[in-house]
Order: structure tokens, then C-alpha cells, then sequence
């Protein structure tokens, strides 16, 4: 018998046999403790089987208290584990501060965000879990283990994006800074030419920048542009930009949908969490009639990963939703997707068709292999161990933390077994 609660897009049902809902961390250590086998649920966000415990337990930390702690002088605030980010944002808002970014959905919860190596987009702006500074977890013997950036040093950056292979994350430190506004713009019709002659400008025009692009057209279909108030620079608005037309109205990523579930655009001003997400914390951004994969290369083999991409857009776009190229800053978090490279993400919302776009992900692997794309540890790919391990240095590394933390197993799946832990069964 098993629990049969799918995940938000409802292509995976998870296996686990029971699901629990602590209110006290107390009770989430009784339960570890006594488990064999178990892991955390988060916002169910993921699309594969990640966080899936087939035949074991599953953990939603809802009922956990929020905690929301705020440390002005240290410039931190810590947070429950269930926490997600649109409730964290609205209440640091209003005592004056902010995270330094957002995803582009503020529905998902922060620590299994930060786990995956989420990110949102900005030359200079890591992945979510380079905000984080302190975790507090329960381990295996369902005892508390508190780590901090600055006493824990390397041992630290190999756990914040751990993909809950350490342990349930029960609270979470974040760096936060003032609070800040952020006007939107979105351009359309920007030629494919002027987008790989001005790739460094358009990225790095401002505190955010998207491009959106069906793969079926002759150049990026949109251009989300997301200026921070007071930001320097050469870039300004204007009704034209390297060929692109600023558009009349608010723009929905997917074109003909209507606008009402995104955030403000149009250069009106608003605060930082009602900006850098493109949807609306108040609205479901779509029905989760979709799948989703993102493939993150370094910036350097940027041009020449998306003209490899371009060439094979007839097989990409029968298949897609729409498709989002972003930027992260480069960090050293041992499993992050972005560790010691400025990367550039490709993601893909692709038409809920798993057989057909199984066959479009061996095309865009196969491609991608000469530029080091590294696949988001929460959305589908293909890629088996031996591909993964040539992309993480110092994955030997994170499996000796695993080893030490969870001696046993108890929070490995055959998801992370697969791909992470192949032939090395917990002792």
C-alpha cells in the first residue's frame, strides 16, 4: 500500500507508505529516529522522484512553527523548514529587509529550493542556496546537527545543496539585505543576430534579465527585464532596444495566455518579492499540465551551446511549452549546478508527452555533452552516474559526508542511488 499523493505536475505518484505531518521538531526526531527509511516532502515542485521514499516515509514540515528570527546586526533571519518563500518575503518586507533573489515561483519551500540548487536569474546573483549560511538538521539517530558557514567551512558547502541526502533540514539561516524596489519591463521580438552580438550586454543589463523563446521563431520571443530602483548602469528604458519592441501590455511567458497570475511589468514599481518572481504569489501559475527540464552550462560555452540548440529547434519545439534562459553567479557549494563557473541555464516547460520528451532530452543531452551542462537536480533528465560524476568534482567528497551523517541510508532513494551512489550500498 502506498500513500498515492502526486507530485505538483502529477506526472510522478510517490511509493512511500505513509506520510507524517509533525507540529514539534521533538516529533520529527522520534520519528527519524525510529524510520528506516525517510525523506522530505517540500512542496511536491519536483519532477522526478527526487524526494520520493518508495516503501518508507514521507515528511511535510507545514506544521512545523515558521520561526521567522531576524538578526539585524549579523544580517541574517532564520526560518522553519517548511517555510516557503513568498510567506518569508511579504513579512521580511515589512520589517525592511530582503533576500538577495528570488525563482521565479515563490510557492516552493526554502529548503528544499536551496537543497536542488534553485535558482532565479542575474550576472551576479547566485542560486538560492548561496544565501544560506546556517542549516539545522535531524540526522539519522534523529539527533540535531547544526552547521554555519563560518565554523564549518568546506564541510558546510558540501551540505547546503544536498538533495536531502544528509538529513530534514528543521531550520535555515538566510543572508538578507535592505529592502529594495524593482520596475519590470518586458521587450518583444528581439532578433536571434542581436541577441549573440549583444549576449553579455542583455544579460547583464540589469539586477534580473530572462529571455524567453519558443525555439520556432527567428529570434527570443521576450526579454523580462528586472531593473532594481537606484541600480547603476548604462541600460535605460525605452520604447526600442536592439530590435526589440517594449511591449504595450503585461506579458504572460507563453504567448496568448493571459497576464492576470504574473507580476507587475510595464516599469511600475513594487517591492522585491513582487518583482523578481514572474508569478504572483496569489495565484497557482499554471495547472501543472507540463514538465520541466534545465540544463545549466558555463557561461563561456554559452553562444555555442545555444547555436547547438538552435539546430535542432525542429525537434525541440514540436515538444514545448516555452523555453527560459537565465543566468547564475558561480559559487562553491560542492553539488550546486553552478559550483566555480558563472553559468547559463536553459529551461525547458515542455507538453506533459513523457515518451516524446524523453526522446527530445536524448537529442539535447547528446548535444550539451561538449559544454559541461549540468541538469537541475530536481527537474527530468537522462544523465546516468558516470556523466554525473565528470561534472562534480567533488562528489567522492559529498558521498564520505553522506557516509558520516547517514551511515545507513535511511534518507537515500533509488533516485539518489542511481545517480549519486551507484554500487556503493549503505552500510
Amino acid at each position: 500500500m502506498t500513500i498515492g499523493l502526486p507530485n505538483w505536475a502529477g506526472n510522478i505518484t510517490y511509493g512511500a507508505a505513509r506520510i507524517h505531518r509533525p507540529g514539534r521538531v521533538e516529533e520529527l526526531q522520534e520519528l527519524v529516529a525510529r524510520s528506516g527509511a525517510v525523506r522530505a516532502l517540500g512542496t511536491r515542485h519536483s519532477f522526478n522522484e527526487i524526494a520520493d521514499r518508495p516503501g518508507g516515509d514521507l515528511v511535510s514540515l507545514e506544521g512545523l512553527p515558521a520561526e521567522f528570527e531576524l538578526d539585524p546586526v549579523r544580517g541574517t533571519v532564520t526560518v522553519g523548514g517548511g517555510v516557503r518563500y513568498g510567506e518569508l518575503s511579504r513579512w521580511l518586507y515589512g520589517e525592511g529587509y530582503a533576500l538577495p533573489n528570488l525563482g521565479s515561483l515563490p510557492h516552493i519551500s526554502i529548503a528544499g529550493a536551496c537543497a536542488t540548487a534553485t535558482h532565479g536569474s542575474g550576472v551576479a546573483n547566485g542560486n538560492l542556496a548561496t544565501a544560506v549560511s546556517g542549516l539545522e538538521l535531524v540526522t539519522a539517530d534523529g539527533e540535531i546537527t547544526v552547521l554555519g558557514r563560518e565554523k564549518d567551512g568546506d564541510r558546510f558547502a558540501g551540505a547546503v545543496v544536498a538533495l536531502g541526502a544528509l538529513g530534514i533540514v528543521t531550520r535555515v539561516v538566510l543572508d538578507v539585505v535592505p529592502a529594495f524596489e524593482v520596475r519590470q519591463y518586458v521587450y518583444e521580438n528581439l532578433p536571434w543576430a542581436r541577441m549573440e552580438e549583444h549576449f553579455e550586454e542583455i544579460l547583464s543589463a540589469a539586477y534580473s534579465v530572462s529571455l524567453f523563446t519558443g525555439w520556432s521563431g527567428p529570434g527570443i520571443d521576450q526579454v523580462w527585464v528586472k531593473r532594481r530602483d537606484g541600480e547603476p548602469g548604462p541600460w535605460e528604458p525605452a520604447p526600442r532596444w536592439l530590435g526589440a519592441t517594449a511591449a504595450t501590455a503585461d506579458r504572460h511567458p507563453l504567448p496568448g495566455m493571459s497576464a492576470v497570475n504574473c507580476t507587475a511589468q510595464m516599469g511600475v514599481p513594487g517591492p522585491w518579492y513582487d518583482r523578481l518572481p514572474h508569478f504572483r504569489l496569489d495565484f497557482t501559475p499554471s495547472s501543472g499540465e507540463e514538465l520541466q527540464s534545465e540544463y545549466l552550462f558555463p557561461r563561456r560555452h554559452a553562444l555555442a551551446a545555444l547555436r547547438a540548440l538552435d539546430a535542432v529547434r525542429d525537434v525541440i519545439a514540436p515538444v514545448l511549452q516555452i523555453s527560459e534562459i537565465r543566468t547564475v553567479a558561480a559559487d562553491d557549494l560542492w553539488l550546486s549546478s553552478s559550483y566555480r563557473e558563472d553559468v547559463v541555464a536553459v529551461h525547458f516547460t515542455w507538453k506533459k508527452d513523457w515518451p516524446a520528451v524523453s526522446r527530445v532530452l536524448t537529442v539535447i543531452e547528446e548535444l550539451l555533452e561538449p559544454f559541461e551542462a549540468r541538469p537541475h537536480w530536481g527537474k527530468l533528465f537522462l544523465m546516468g552516474p558516470e556523466r554525473l560524476s565528470s561534472l562534480y568534482d567533488r562528489l567522492p567528497d559529498f558521498r564520505s559526508l553522506a557516509a558520516g551523517l547517514d551511515p545507513t541510508g535511511k534518507f537515500r532513494n533509488p533516485f539518489l542511488d542511481a545517480r549519486l551512489f551507484p554500487g556503493d550500498a549503505p552500510s
